[in-house]
């Protein structure tokens, strides 16, 4: 070999190295160029702040990324929050169809029909949503036939009716507050008042469009029940200590649809894990997003477990017998 060609070859491989050192060579550079690409954009937006919504929405982040959806890595979280407004909801929609958003989650009922009232095509992931098809979001429950699916938070209400009364035995009446704008909640109250029939228990009812409406209306029930079941309403989630300040001083015990009301200051529930919640509906997604499924035909999904949830403190300053079973089983909070 020539010295002229050695000199060559020299001049090559340093030439070589040179584009290795800056621009990367092999996997290296296929890592760069992943980072550097555009991440996948992912909606993802909740009618109010309160502990329930909150739980869903770190589920299902957590599970997204166990399926190799990670946020900064391949994907990129939009994360939104309405405020209870529905004016809100119209624009972060609006913002996530703009942004193309390769799916989309809604937290709630109020956000899914907001999404699903603006896009058709962009694939939707509901949670904490008690009933798809009375929502108006699918044709079925069990085949959506849209391109909205999820996970629904129905809860055991008769059997929330039955622990409510363990704490006051001797009730003939019980009171509700709910949001009477929130098709789910108006649900749940027909399922409480058809298991309240059944048992020979009165309902009364007081409704709110705004946290600024509940101090009126458990007022409007003070004297006149002996308990209050609270569905699981996103109004009433994230405002149960101003509900508490009329209720406590009145002596009647709440029992509620969600395990964070409970902590916040009722009296206990039996309630579903928002965490798995989320993480259900981060799988479908996942699914959704890997081609293995579409939202059209994936049956919304339930959960079947429920936990019992007793707050001490508020027992304490209700003064309630509480039965030993209940103290036995009971996770107890505010201890």
């Amino acid at each position: 070999m020539s010295l002229t060609t050695n000199a060559r070859m020299f001049t090559m491989l340093v030439t070589a190295a040179v584009v290795c050192g800056l621009t990367g060579c092999g996997e290296e550079k296929k890592e760069t160029t992943a980072q550097a690409g555009a991440l996948m954009p992912i909606g993802i937006v909740q009618i109010i702040e309160h502990h329930a919504l909150d739980e869903t929405r770190r589920g299902i982040i957590d599970a997204m990324a166990q399926r190799g959806y990670k946020d900064g890595v391949n994907v990129k979280y939009d994360v939104q929050n309405a405020q209870g407004d529905q004016s809100n909801l119209r624009n972060i929609a609006n913002r996530f169809v703009s942004n193309k958003s390769k799916l989309i989650f809604t937290i709630a009922t109020p956000s899914a029909q907001a999404v699903a009232a603006t896009t058709k095509d962009i694939p939707i992931v509901g949670a904490a949503i008690t009933n798809y098809e009375l929502a108006k979001l699918v044709k079925s429950n069990d085949r959506p036939g849209t391109n909205v699916t999820g996970v629904s938070n129905l809860n055991p209400i008769a059997d929330q009716l039955k622990f409510l009364l363990r704490f006051i035995p001797e009730a003939k009446t019980i009171g509700t507050i709910y949001n009477a704008g929130e098709v789910n909640s108006v649900y749940q109250i027909d399922l409480l008042k058809k298991a309240a029939k059944e048992m020979d228990i009165e309902v009364l009812e007081s409704t709110v469009s705004s946290v600024n409406d509940i101090q009126q209306a458990v007022t409007s029930l003070k004297g006149k029940v002996a308990g209050l079941y609270l569905p699981t309403d996103n109004i009433l989630a994230s405002a149960i200590p101003a509900l508490t300040k009329v209720t406590d001083p009145a002596g009647i015990p709440i029992v509620t649809g969600e395990g964070g009301m409970a902590a916040a200051g009722c009296v206990g529930s039996l309630a579903l894990d928002y965490y798995k919640q989320g993480e259900i509906a981060g799988n479908m997604a996942a699914d959704i997003l890997d081609g293995k499924s579409v939202p059209e035909q994936m049956p919304i999904r339930t959960q079947d477990e429920f936990e019992m949830i007793l707050n001490m403190q508020s027992v304490k300053t209700l003064k309630l017998n509480v039965p030993d079973d209940i103290l036995e089983k009971a996770r107890k909070v505010n201890n």
